[in-house]
């Protein structure tokens, strides 16, 4: 593990005594449990352009190659399994209302369920889920675990309308009012995994540093907003967030 920032005795001490937090977690997270990131070395924008599957453009032009690229994806996920990172989260999650009736927050601009399957209750999709279809014809959002590429009927009102529940570039990610509500009622903000490129998440740190919250940064290689972060720590996700983890909780 590499710590970039010096280490401050008292930073960790502020930390132990925050009460809520807030942690932010992006593909670096899941890249560990087999999951393609977008934007590292032989990830996803090196087989596909953005611009042909992840835009409301492209869904209207192709959606046969979007619903295509979905379907691969989401049953890919399927066979992933969490591994150590979300696990400790799920663990802090567990045990740190235990203290003071303090409050844990992991807003994730994953679209896995890695978060949910290694146990974690207090997690908020703000890019979507996978594991959803979003129906056009209704606004529902059930559950969806097979296929669209051949335009199935939506199990709430029967109309073959249903897309991936994918938040796509040039779309607003969801609940942002409930995750500015839940940084403003932080101590510490946290960010796991994270590559700091895409807004309005990349933006969260500053607005913590703004509102004066302690912030950490736990990632691979310094992101493109790690400056905003009182602490850098550099490490694989499943050695570095389980050990702040323990930290934290002991």
């Amino acid at each position: 593990m590499a710590l970039l920032t010096p280490f401050l005795p008292c930073f960790m001490v502020a930390m132990k005594r925050s009460r809520n937090i807030v942690i932010l977690t992006g593909a670096g997270i899941s890249a560990e449990s087999g999951i393609d990131t977008f934007r590292s070395a032989g990830g996803l924008w090196e087989q596909h352009r953005v611009e042909d599957v992840a835009t409301p453009e492209a869904f209207a032009r192709d959606p046969d190659l979007v619903l295509r690229f979905y379907d691969m994806r989401r049953e890919a996920i399927q066979t992933k399994e969490p591994n150590p990172a979300h696990l400790a989260l799920a663990r802090l999650d567990r045990e740190w209302p235990k203290r003071d009736g303090g409050q844990v927050l992991i807003v994730t601009q994953n679209v896995d369920d890695l978060h949910e399957r290694g146990g974690a209750l207090n997690v908020l999709h703000m890019h979507g889920e996978h594991l959803n279809a979003w129906c056009l014809a209704c606004d529902s959002r059930p559950r969806w675990t097979g296929t669209l590429i051949d335009r199935p009927p939506c199990p709430v009102c029967s109309e073959p309308a249903l897309r991936p529940d994918i938040v796509w570039f040039g779309e607003v990610p969801y609940r942002m009012d409930e995750i500015y509500e839940a940084v403003a009622a932080a101590d510490l903000f946290v960010s796991i995994g994270t590559s700091g490129a895409v807004y309005p998440a990349a933006g969260l740190v500053r607005t913590a540093r703004e509102l004066g919250l302690q912030t950490l940064e736990l990632n691979l290689e310094r992101s493109q907003g790690s400056a905003w972060f009182d602490e850098t720590r550099l490490g694989p996700a499943s050695e570095i967030v389980p050990a702040w983890v323990d930290e934290l909780l002991g």
